[in-house]
């Protein structure tokens, strides 16, 4: 697997490489909010804000392949 490559040019702007931190504070603040209030109809928008996030979407670019010596291609 040394010699694996992404198939498409797709990575994330800001050069975050996930939103995992972000959906983990999201998601305790969805059960702390739960907890405190016992209304089990909250949803993750009403106690974060997607918009907010670290990662600022994804962006498509076939330049990446060559770019930095194919590093950003790496998985």
């Amino acid at each position: 697997m040394s010699r694996s490559r992404r198939k498409t040019p797709i990575i994330g702007n800001l050069r975050r490489r996930s939103e995992k931190q972000d959906k983990r504070f999201a998601n305790r603040a969805l059960r702390a909010g739960v907890r405190s209030t016992g209304n089990l109809d909250l949803t993750l928008d009403d106690v974060s804000n997607i918009w907010d996030f670290n990662k600022d979407g994804k962006i498509y670019d076939a330049e990446f392949r060559t770019c930095r010596g194919g590093k950003l291609m790496r998985k």
